[in-house]
């Protein structure tokens, strides 16, 4: 299994002899003999192990076993407990997804402060046939089914030229001890009901069904290579990119042909489940506003361009209050506020990201805040009121960039819509001795 497992390294170009490899060890036969296999190999590892606490005493041991693993192979060893479940239930994900999410993140933090190159996991090719048989059953389209990848960024799985059988079976061979997972033996996951109900069956029908599939999943993996540059080709006609946001052209988009499958490779990868992605293609072009949300992403039709961005964070701060003597904010708005002479008013540059205020006329403190539906205000340089949700109309503003209109406001009337005008009341006129002059930064 050595000669395999350096050969498939080596032909797959995942790491050099010089570079530094975290192993991710459970303490379960796999990791372990992974582990093993880099020892032999004479690579220059560490060994990090997750104790998420859900096994109890299982998981002490899975821990103190992967302890004396790295003794005995004399190489670094790294541990984290994880309040797993809490996790799980604080982000309303499921404590296999946290488990996931949390070894992965820790994982990175290792090899970024210890300064390793590669993460290595020890997934195999019955790994590989367990997550196309569970893609296939949740929908993922073909990049959901070209199977486990040897190496996807930093994190290489040089066991992917095996299958599980063989590696127990080098383990019994060389007598290498591991940990048994006794949660293995539930089919309460999906995972586990596939391994050990679907697969045996599947066998039955097919005795060489494990090999059958690997060469399928080999096979659309060179078909995906082939498709993914007709989709990037063609994404280079409808995607566009401003500031923070993806800009879709949806007429174009239309009219390809299959639209349907162009439109889910393209929109899959913002997390859009298939009838999500079916509903924004029947969306008619007077259907603006129409708003569509994934887990990460919300897009938002505006006539026959689909706007994609990431939520807001969180907690991200909405109303704000401005002293007299405040000179700098970043959130919600990144704002710089200076108080200057009337003489020096010559010096100060114009455009739509500066206000220039009557200092004498404001009340402070002053309130930054979004703007709302019934807002009104004095624009400058047109007559009476205006409300400011027509004044955007007139400008062009697009729906979701209307989300990001913030007023700042002087004892409750709107002396700045930020980015467009200032109001009248507030304007400098030649009696002016103080300006506040406000600057937008982004």
């Amino acid at each position: 299994m050595i000669r395999q497992f350096s050969s498939f390294i080596e032909h797959n170009r995942l790491i050099g002899k010089t570079e530094r490899i975290l192993l991710a060890v459970s303490g379960g036969v796999d990791s372990v003999v992974m582990a093993h296999l880099f020892h032999k190999a004479g690579y220059n590892s560490g060994l990090a192990h997750c104790n998420f606490g859900l096994r109890e005493k299982e998981s002490e041991g899975d821990e103190e076993f992967s302890r004396k693993l790295a003794e005995k192979l004399n190489i670094p060893f790294f541990v984290r407990r994880f309040a797993t479940k809490a996790y799980a239930s604080l982000n309303k994900i499921s404590v296999q997804m946290a488990a996931r999410v949390l070894r992965y993140e820790w994982f990175e933090e290792v090899r970024l402060r210890e300064k390793f190159d590669f993460i290595a996991t020890a997934h195999h090719l019955d790994d590989q046939i367990e997550t196309f048989l569970i893609n296939m059953l949740r929908g993922t389209g073909i990049s959901g089914l070209h199977g486990i990848l040897p190496l996807q960024d930093r994190i290489i799985r040089p066991m992917m030229f095996a299958y599980g059988k063989e590696i127990a079976a080098y383990a019994m061979k060389n007598r290498i001890s591991f940990r048994e997972d006794s949660s293995n033996r539930e089919d309460k996951y999906i995972r586990n009901k596939i391994r050990l109900k679907i697969i045996p069956l599947l066998e039955e029908i097919n005795p060489e069904f494990r090999k059958t599939i690997t060469s399928e999943i080999g096979r659309i993996r060179q078909w995906e290579q082939v498709g993914r540059k007709e989709i990037e080709r063609k994404s280079m006609e409808v995607l566009s990119h401003q500031q923070d946001r993806l800009l879709i052209d949806l007429r174009t988009l239309r009219k390809t042909d299959p639209a349907g499958l162009y439109a889910w490779e393209i929109l899959s990868v913002y997390g859009f489940s298939s009838s999500v992605v079916s509903d924004i293609l029947a969306s008619p072009a007077a259907n603006s506003g129409k708003t569509f949300i994934s887990q990460e992403f919300t897009a938002v039709k505006d006539r026959e361009t689909l706007i994609i961005r990431k939520h807001h964070k969180a907690g991200a701060v909405r109303v704000k209050w401005i002293s007299k003597t405040t000179r700098h904010i970043s959130n919600p708005l990144p704002l710089k506020f200076t108080v200057l002479e009337n003489s020096e008013q010559s010096s100060i540059p114009e455009g739509k990201k500066f206000a220039s205020l009557d200092f004498d006329k404001l009340e402070f403190p002053l309130e930054l805040r979004k703007w709302a539906g019934g807002d009104r205000f004095h624009p400058f340089g047109l007559r009476g009121i205006k409300k400011v949700s027509d004044l955007l109309i007139d400008e062009k503003v697009s729906l979701p960039d209307k989300e990001n209109i913030f007023v700042l406001c002087s004892s409750g009337n709107i002396a700045w819509v930020i980015g467009h005008r200032i109001d009248q009341r507030f304007r400098i006129t030649s009696v002016t001795k103080k300006i506040f002059r406000i600057s937008l930064e982004a």
